[in-house]
């Protein structure tokens, strides 16, 4: 019972610092990590499961049911079969809760199709009939993004009202005198 009290006050000490560096955004890959992919994950992105947050989460679940259960359960296999259980089922729900938080992140990246038909204002002139490019600034998806851009008719100078008519590559717009 000692050795079961020292693992689980350990891994509950672990497991709320690791809480805490998580939740104000100080966790990283710290080189504790035994390395062993999966490809199990369907968003074909490997997930890993033999980590140390996993093992401290699994000797959290682990030990603490074996304290609370040792007054109620004399058999010691029996008393382990619980624990084990629980200990796995701790590390599955922690690594889904990873799982689906990861899945709610945002790029930020705004495909440059959706810039087609968009407003803006020139911010570098652009040569005309397509002999070079300039720069234009326009609102995408509520938010001003800086786009090279190219004419196909008359020179556009700083200022100049713009519509964007065409994408031609993921970041290079073509446009015209709104």
């Amino acid at each position: 019972m000692k050795t079961l009290w020292c693992i689980t006050i350990f891994a509950s000490l672990v497991f709320i610092i690791q809480s805490v560096m998580t939740f104000i955004g100080m966790d990283s890959d710290t080189g504790m990590d035994l390395d062993v992919d999966s490809n199990a994950s369907d968003s074909g992105e490997p997930f890993q499961l033999y980590t140390f947050r996993n093992f401290i989460n699994f000797f959290l679940g682990f030990g603490w049911t074996a304290i609370t259960l040792r007054p109620y359960i004399d058999n010691t296999f029996l008393l382990i079969l619980p624990s084990l259980v629980v200990g796995v089922l701790l590390v599955g729900a922690v690594m889904s809760l990873f799982k689906w938080l990861s899945g709610m992140k945002q790029s930020g990246n705004i495909e440059a199709d959706s810039a087609v038909n968009c407003t803006g204002e020139v911010y570098l002139t652009i040569p005309a009939a397509q002999n070079g490019e300039g720069k234009v600034q326009i609102r995408v998806q509520g938010a001003v993004r800086e786009y090279d851009a190219m004419t196909p008719g008359e020179q556009l100078g700083n200022g100049t009202p713009i519509r964007v008519i065409r994408t031609i590559n993921s970041h290079t717009v073509l446009v015209e005198r709104a």
